[in-house]
This record gives structure tokens, sequence and C-alpha cells, in this order.
């Protein structure tokens, strides 16, 4: 949330040492640019000075950002990282007490803000009033960047259409600008992600960060909204109805690509051990049953399709994200928007975020259906059940690993017991399955939100946007952390394996086109009877020469479908 009296102190420190040295140098070197391409006086030499008080403010920004690790976790040349940075959850809260505050005003009366707080007395409220999951609008940074860019969408088509001044919509772009792309400002999205109000907490928040960030961009202290309103100026010919939706539908196509890139990645790794184990001979299983021979090249491969599938499901019902109802304004009939803004705006919004957005055909059903959420949600569990499967799989074949299957040895990431020396768990999958699981139930909540809207507006669309934005999160995550830290690193046991082939009366069945039915069943039961070898049994029954037998036994007959030698036509 916002900074303390004592981080208030060092923004000012830093706004004398970093604003005044290091990004104030790179947009000196942006002056004396512009000086020798626009001329005495021209365009280029304003524009640089714009990008210098632009960078001292983000720079100051990020000067002031308290350190989660302490002081004894910096990076520095002394304290050098030793293997990767680790990113560590924290809380932090505002200290109201002592602080230097500033007074702002809304329907309820005045309240105090903290003095250099980004937000305003509307995001105050809505702090107190959710303090529901501790996780903060800010904690999802694609949805910060997409209300910032919706923000910049209305921003220039006002200004198109003569309703915006010049001067305030450069300065509303330059704040956006620095929101989506900066992200020490989504440290000041600081409202609960679950809401009461449809989203309006939200919505109020980025107006109000996006405005006090204009108004330092202007030389003015934060509140100043005399000079530039959050909500006549930034949330101008625009609803919470309209805005948040669209921003919320823009977020997910942004939190789905690295989504899709981890599948991707996934995929290929299961196809690289799928030829790596190629030749790996071993037991299928039906029912945990022995069934029939085949190579854990192809079980690995079986992984591959799979996954490969939900690549193209999810880049195909993602794509229902792309129509908006920006320009409904409140219910869907554009009430204070210009008949030509939403047009604009879905226009200005597929430039500034390089998706192709369109505008809804019915504004007034896209204003209240959330049936897209409910259908995309779905493919997002289709992803976690089918990964959580795989998961199961791969703790089933590497159980042991001398008592169970012992099929395939897993990396060692940890010690697994603090009892049982040298034990070690299958860690990663079993956190993808609890991922999963918590995906599953996501998908739930988002039918039942869904369900639960009334009339012209669903309320529910936070928790939709909450669940469908953290199991993009946690599955990305998840899928990165099985193919780094599982897949790439799975060993097969070669001789394991293929002892448990040979002594399995799942052999019969490669048999039993030669042998019969009958003698094949009287062969596998002898077999487990006596806990003897299929083969041996064959053999000594004299119903196979071992050159025959040798033959229907081969890797490529066994795992492939192979032709019989009396075999007819095909009709």
């Amino acid at each position: 949330m916002a900074k303390t009296a004592s981080d208030t102190k060092a923004k000012h420190a830093a706004k004398d040492a970093a604003g005044g040295q290091g990004e104030v140098k790179k947009s000196k070197a942006a002056v004396r640019k512009a000086k020798g391409t626009g001329g005495k006086g021209g365009s280029g030499k304003k524009a640089a000075k714009a990008e210098m008080k632009a960078a001292a403010i983000a720079a100051a920004e990020k000067a002031a950002r308290p350190d989660a690790l302490g002081t004894a976790a910096r990076t520095t040349a002394e304290n050098p990282p030793q293997e990767e940075d680790l990113a560590v959850a924290t809380v932090r809260k505002v200290a109201m007490e002592g602080a230097k505050t500033r007074s702002e005003h809304d329907l309820l009366g005045d309240g105090e803000v903290p003095a250099d707080a980004l937000w305003g007395i509307h995001t105050k409220r809505a702090v107190a009033n959710f303090p529901i999951t501790g996780v903060s609008v800010g904690h999802y940074p694609e949805l910060v960047r997409a209300l910032a860019l919706v923000k910049q969408a209305a921003a220039r088509s006002n200004h198109r259409l003569g309703y915006l001044p010049k001067g305030k919509a450069k300065i509303i772009e330059e704040a956006c600008t620095l929101v989506a792309t900066d992200p020490i400002y989504g440290e000041s999205f600081v409202v609960d992600a679950i809401q009461g109000g449809a989203g309006t907490s939200t919505n109020m928040n980025a107006n109000e960060v996006i405005a006090n960030v204009g108004l330092r961009l202007m030389g003015r202290a934060p509140g100043d909204y005399a000079a530039l309103h959050p909500n006549d100026d930034v949330n101008m010919a625009q609803s919470t109805n309209d805005a948040y939706p669209t921003a919320v539908r823009l977020a997910v196509i942004f939190a789905t690509q690295p989504l899709v890139k981890a599948l991707d990645d996934l995929a290929y790794a299961f196809k690289s051990k799928a030829v790596e184990f190629a030749d790996v001979l071993k037991m299928g299983r039906t029912q945990l049953q022995d069934a029939v021979p085949m190579t854990l090249g192809q079980e690995f491969d079986g992984f591959h399709a799979t996954i490969k599938e939900d690549v193209a499901r999810l880049t195909e019902i993602v794509g229902l994200f792309r129509e908006v109802n920006l320009g409904a304004t409140a219910i869907g009939t554009g009430i204070n928007a210009d008949p030509r803004y939403a047009a604009l705006a879905v226009e200005e919004l597929s430039r500034l975020s390089g998706q192709p957005m369109v505008l809804a055909s019915n504004l007034i059903e896209a204003t209240s259906d959330l049936g897209a959420f409910v259908l995309f949600s779905g493919v997002l569990k289709r992803v976690a059940v089918k990964l959580s499967k795989i998961c199961n799989d791969l703790r089933l074949l590497s159980s042991g690993p001398r008592t169970g299957f012992g099929e395939i040895r897993l990396p060692a990431v940890q010690a697994g017991s603090s009892i049982m020396p040298g034990k070690v768990n299958p860690v990663i999958p079993e956190v993808v399955n609890q991922v999963a699981y918590m995906v599953i139930g996501h998908d739930l909540t988002v039918t039942l939100c869904a369900e639960g809207g009334q009339l012209q507006l669903n309320a529910f669309e936070p928790t939709i946007g909450y669940c469908v934005l953290s199991s993009l999160r946690m599955l990305t995550a998840a899928i990165d952390t099985l193919t780094k830290r599982c897949i790439d690193g799975i060993e097969a046991d070669r001789e394991r394996c293929r002892s448990l082939v040979q002594g399995s009366i799942g052999l019969v069945t490669a048999l039993a086109p030669t042998l019969g039915y009958e003698a094949s069943s009287r062969i596998a039961r002898r077999a487990l009877k006596e806990n003897r070898a299929v083969a041996d049994l064959v053999l000594e029954e004299g119903l196979l020469t071992e050159a025959q037998l040798n033959g229907l036994l081969e890797l490529e007959a066994m795992t492939h479908p192979t032709r019989r030698q009396k075999a007819g036509t095909v009709v």
C-alpha cells in the first residue's frame, strides 16, 4: 500500500539522488539528442524534458520501494546471489499515525490520505471495506497494465472527439504509459481483488493512481484534482461497468500468453523424453493391472499429445475475450458517451495493446453476460485435470524406489523426510496436483458467480477475475516448475522396465493371435499360479519354437500393430 513516514523521507532523498543523477542523466542525453534533431525550441526538446521529468519520478518511486528481504539480503558486490534471486511474499500496511497526510473529499465526507500516496479517498474506503483475501489488484500486473491501457484509450478517444483538452489528454497518456510499463506503480493498486460493487473500487483506484501520477508529471502535488480529476478527466465517458470488464478481458488475454508458452515448453520436454525412451520396453497397465507391452517413449509421447491439444484449445477459446463492451458505460446504452466514442475507444485499445479487440454487437448483452469466462475457465479446468493425471502417473511410475513400480527416476530436488534418512519425495508432481485442485475449485466458483448475476449487470465479476487470473498464474508457475525441475531430469530404469515385462503374464496377449484365446488363457493361469515366465511355459508345452517365440516377443512386434500371416483383404 502507501509508504510509511520513513518511506516518505527515503523518497525525498531518492528524488535528490536517483532522480538527480542516474535517470536524469539519461534524460539529459535525450535532450541533447532532441536539440540536434528537433531544432531550437522544437517539439523534440519538449518531449525530452517531459521524459526527463517522468524518469525522475519513476526513479524516486523505485528508490522508495521497501526491501522485502531486508538489508542483509540485498544483492551487492559484497553479497551476490548464490544461485538465483528468490521472490518472497510480504504483507505491508500503511502507518497512518504520525504520517504526513492530505485531506480528500467524497460522497461520504472528508478523509485523510497519506500525503505521497498515489491513491485517494475512494481507494482508502475500499481498503477498509474489503479486507478479504489480502491479495490486492496490484498482485496481477496484467490487470494493472490492462486498466492503464483502457484509460489511455479512453483519453485518446475523448481528445479526438473534442471533449478532453490536449494538455490533459497528453498528461493522462503519459501517466498511463508509466503505470502500464513500470511495476512500481502496481504497488499503488491496493484494493483487495475480491470486492463488492462489481469492480467499482478497482476502477476508482485506477482513476486516482493515474490522476496523481499525472499531477506529478505536471509538477503538482497528489490530490490537486482541480488540475486533473480522477473521475471527470481520467474516467471521462466511462463507467466501471464497461472499463473494468474490458480490462479484465484484456488481462486474461495477456496472462494466457505465458501459460501457452509454458504448455508448449512442457510438451517439448515430453517429446524429448519420448525420443530418448523410444527403445525402453515396459508393461502398460489398465486398472493398475498388467495389460500389454509398450515403450516408455510411447507413454511420454502420449503426454506430449495431450498437452498440445490444450495449447490449441486455449488459443482458440481466449479469442472470446477480444469482444468487449467498452463504451457501453453503465448498462449498455452508452449514456454520457458520444455515440462515436465506443468504436473509437476499442480502435485505440487495439492499437495500444497490440491485440485485435472488437466492439460487442449488443452492448446490453455484453455488459451482463459472463459466458466467455465460464467457457474459458472450463478449458483451464481441463488443463488442470490433464496435468494432475499426468503427475499421478509420474508418481506411480517412480514409486519405490525398490518396492514400487520404479520404472523411472525423478530428479531429487530436496530431502523427503525429517525422520527417514535417504527418503526423497515426488514433491514437484505433488505441488502440481495441488495447483490443479485449486484451479478445479476456481472453475466451480466462476460458474456460480456467472449464474448469480442479476438483470443488467453481474456484480460478481471481481471474484471471477480473481479466480481466472489466479488460475492462469498458478498454472503457468506450476507448469514451468514441472518442466524445469522434474521432466527435464527424468531418467529411465531400463533394466527394471525389461524385467517387469519378462515376468508379466501380460506377454501372453502378444501370443494370443497365434496360440488362440483358450491356450493363451491356460498359459496365463499356469504362469500366475506357478510364478513362472510365460515364455518358459510356452516352450515347455511345445506350443512354439524358440525362434517363433522370439519373433512374436520382439519390441516392434509387441508395441506396434502387426499383420497376421493369413490376413484377408480389407473390404
